[in-house]
């Protein structure tokens, strides 16, 4: 009986074969594709017969030849403007042979991946109903979507497609539980539209319940000192079940066929598989996994994707109530490199959507799958806007602490910005103040819940703990899985509309 793998391989080689007999283009091209507008170059590639001549040519504008080298043939567009669809057409010499793919568009492309809740469909959301009708209003936000494969081995191409380039419709966003087209992904891809005004190309890779190590190339497991490995990941989707992955398998198949394409960005929602699986180790992994995505996009696509690409993250939205043991707060923090906000000194050029304010006891899907992924989108678009595309004035980051002070029987908590006073704050446990006569506050008993006491436009004052002045060393906020309800932790930004993350942070004296 052939393993998914053995599968993945056996496909890869048996291409291989046949790319010395049949001219085409590489998997992820097609009618109705998105490519990268200018001023980048959009990288078009393929398979043909070893020594052929393949002219490429795109209606209205320069043809551009090469040279099939070991069976794959491979050039790169002048740059082209938005504008109306174009047929793309490469011609083999020798066999005579011509493919020509229509209604290709130039804009920008954008790769979603992750794990469930990333692969959650649109057929799943809150108002699912609506969201699909809406579908068939965005014709030029075009999706494409690998089809879940894993491999020992870096393969050249996708092993299979699970939706070919497309104009949206209901029934292909609202496809297979899990397993069709993302719905963060998409809402992102609408909404960015709305405010572009121009083509966006839509590329998901993801797959539910894994961890960073399987979408990590070694070199990158290796900066963090994680070896090679198979990797023992809970299932959130069956209590009690578990999954093995093996590190790398999904870079190889779903992450390294795709690197010679011309991206704009990237955005990410994972780490849950990572909650209680190399914890301690995901502020490594993951900013060295953003590291490595960017240097292989661009040599990949031979310069044309910038090398540091905007890459935008969800931060993690709630599982379980009352328990600080499932990781998920440190997972959070971990995201940011520890820093508790994006962009910063490690990870440049990031935008980070908050979730924690957007939980879900009823989510039919489990309580670690919220329905509402339309505010996660929005938030990761407002991202997009302010790092990706340089826009002005475009508020994307909630408030966070600059300093934090102790002042009599009281500490005082100063922020970057104003923080909202519609908000209700009430003297719910959100704020945990640390008591160590040893300076060390760790986990162990040393943290103590305190009263938010009052607050202004940019402070909140919290109350002390029974504890002398000389061993309060530290605060944090929001610290544990599932802190508040729906859009209701206490601090937001002066709209409204973004919370305040979870933070640590040293308490000094006045």
């Amino acid at each position: 009986m052939l393993t998914t793998v053995t599968f993945s391989l056996l496909l890869s080689a048996f291409a291989s074969v046949l790319s010395a007999e049949v001219f085409r283009f590489s998997s992820y091209y097609g009618n109705h594709m998105v490519l990268q507008k200018a001023p980048a170059k959009a990288v078009v590639w393929g398979f043909g017969q070893t020594g052929a001549k393949v002219v490429v040519s795109l209606s209205g504008s320069k043809n551009v030849s090469t040279t099939v080298i070991n069976g794959i043939w491979r050039t790169t567009l002048e740059p082209v403007e938005v504008g109306d669809p174009y047929n793309l057409t490469a011609s083999q010499s020798i066999t005579n042979s011509s493919i020509t793919l229509t209604d290709v568009l130039f804009g920008d492309t954008w790769l979603c991946s992750g794990q469930s809740n990333m692969a959650f469909t649109v057929g799943q959301v809150i108002n699912a109903t609506e969201e699909l009708a809406l579908a068939s209003k965005f014709p030029d936000v075009r999706i494409f979507q690998a089809a879940l494969a894993h491999s020992d081995e870096e393969l050249i191409d996708l092993a299979r497609v699970e939706v070919p380039w497309s104009r949206p419709t209901a029934e292909l966003l609202g496809g297979k539980q899990f397993s069709h087209f993302s719905a963060v992904c998409w809402l992102f891809g609408r909404y960015l539209y709305k405010t572009l005004k121009y083509p966006i190309g839509l590329v998901h890779s993801s797959w539910g319940g894994t961890p960073v190590e399987a979408w990590s190339s070694p070199r990158a497991l290796h900066k963090c000192g994680l070896m090679k490995s198979v990797l023992p990941v809970q299932s959130y989707f069956m209590e009690g079940a578990s999954t093995n992955w093996n590190s790398s398998v999904l870079w190889n198949a779903m992450i390294h066929p795709l690197l010679n394409m011309t991206i704009t960005g990237a955005i990410w929602y994972q780490g849950e598989a990572n909650a209680n699986y190399n914890r301690d180790k995901y502020n490594c992994s993951f900013p060295v996994m953003i590291d490595d995505w960017r240097m292989a996009f661009h040599e990949g696509s031979d310069g044309q994707t910038p090398l540091g690409f905007p890459f935008g993250f969800v931060q993690l939205s709630t599982y379980l109530k009352n328990n600080s043991k499932d990781g998920f707060r440190e997972i959070r923090w971990h995201q940011t490199a520890d820093y508790g906000y994006a962009p910063n000194e490690r990870m440049k050029n990031t935008f980070m959507a908050l979730a924690i304010d957007l939980p879900d006891d009823r989510s039919p899907w489990g309580s670690i799958h919220p329905e509402d992924k339309q505010d996660v989108a929005y938030r990761l678009v407002l991202g997009a806007r302010a790092v990706a595309y340089g826009e002005k004035n475009v508020s994307f980051q909630g408030p966070f602490p600059t300093h934090a002070f102790l002042e009599q029987d009281f500490i005082y908590i100063v922020f970057n910005q104003g923080i909202e006073q519609g908000i209700a704050i009430t003297n719910d446990r959100f704020f945990e103040i640390c008591c160590s006569e040893d300076k060390a506050c760790g986990s162990g008993g040393k943290w103590f819940h305190v009263d938010i006491v009052k607050h202004g436009l940019y402070y909140v004052i919290v109350s002390t703990p029974q504890c002398p002045a000389a061993n309060i060393t530290a605060v944090r906020y929001l610290w544990t899985d599932w802190p508040c309800q729906l859009k209701a932790c206490p601090i937001y930004s002066s709209d409204g509309l973004l919370p305040a993350p979870p933070f640590i942070l040293a308490i000094t004296k006045q």
